[in-house]
């Protein structure tokens, strides 16, 4: 397997395809464009420090939203876990399946302590421009905060 390079602030953001929560495809690119997207990696469905970020960015989302901006997280868990963790958590955003990790590699997400998969969120501009990108794998509920800032200076708005 060919290690990528981490995808880097002003690179163009890596297209690819994934099943979403309800096995539906999604293709990064027909999401931008219209929006800003924030693809933010994690670890595991419904471990605490994950459950902690998932609620971050569930209780932003009409911020989110509001800036133009769709959330999008991904990790290795498989289709029917990211629905009951959404159902649970009640997540309003997409969580996609990346089985074999083929887009965690392609985006250079490292691991922690070669161990725990990394937990790194990325804010894609609608022309597919990484604008931002923040790891952190013990602050979780930082990444949406950051993440919210990245987009009220792409947009010219102060964050409040």
């Amino acid at each position: 397997m060919t290690k990528h390079r981490k995808v880097r602030v002003g690179d163009v953001a890596p297209d690819f395809t994934l099943p979403d929560q309800r096995g539906k495809p999604v293709q990064l690119r027909d999401l931008l464009g219209q929006k800003s997207v924030v693809l933010y990696f994690y670890p595991k469905d419904a471990t605490p420090g994950c459950t902690l970020e998932a609620r971050a960015f569930r209780d932003s989302y009409e911020a989110f939203t509001a800036q133009g901006a769709e959330v999008i997280g991904v990790s290795s868990d498989s289709v029917s876990s990211h629905q009951r963790f959404a159902a649970r958590q009640e997540l309003p955003f997409l969580l996609l399946s990346d089985r074999g990790g083929a887009v965690r590699e392609l985006y250079g997400v490292e691991e922690t302590l070669g161990l725990v998969p990394g937990r790194v969120t990325y804010v894609i501009d609608r022309a597919g421009v990484v604008r931002h990108r923040y790891s952190s794998q013990l602050l979780p509920t930082r990444h949406s905060r950051t993440a919210l800032q990245a987009l009220h200076v792409l947009s010219g708005s102060v964050a409040g």
